[in-house]
């Protein structure tokens, strides 16, 4: 659910991107181009740099987009193969109550 939340938030954010497709900070008015592993956020160059932030592990917001992509493709992947797997038991129950 945390990995859906942060995928709905920087989808979002994509869409409503500023003059260059980026969305900016809403306290420096500067382009969001880090991404806050720690607090699970987009931030500043000016946000990395104050004490809010400046301890925390930092990555580039593509780089954190496409790990997280990339974990949410795994995820789905393994829901389907539950699901499959639980469509399968399920005719195989019907199929022994009939």
């Amino acid at each position: 659910a945390k990995i859906i939340e942060i995928a709905k938030r920087l989808s979002l954010q994509a869409a409503k991107g500023g003059a260059a497709g980026e969305k900016l900070c809403e306290k420096h008015r500067e382009a969001l181009k880090l991404f806050c592993e720690e607090d699970q956020t987009p931030i500043c160059l000016v946000c990395r740099e104050s004490q809010a932030h400046r301890v925390h592990a930092v990555v580039p917001i593509e780089e954190a987009a496409e790990e997280h992509k990339e974990k949410f493709q795994a995820h789905m992947q393994i829901l389907k193969d539950r699901k499959e797997k639980l469509l399968g038991l399920k005719i195989a129950e019907e199929a022994k109550s009939l």
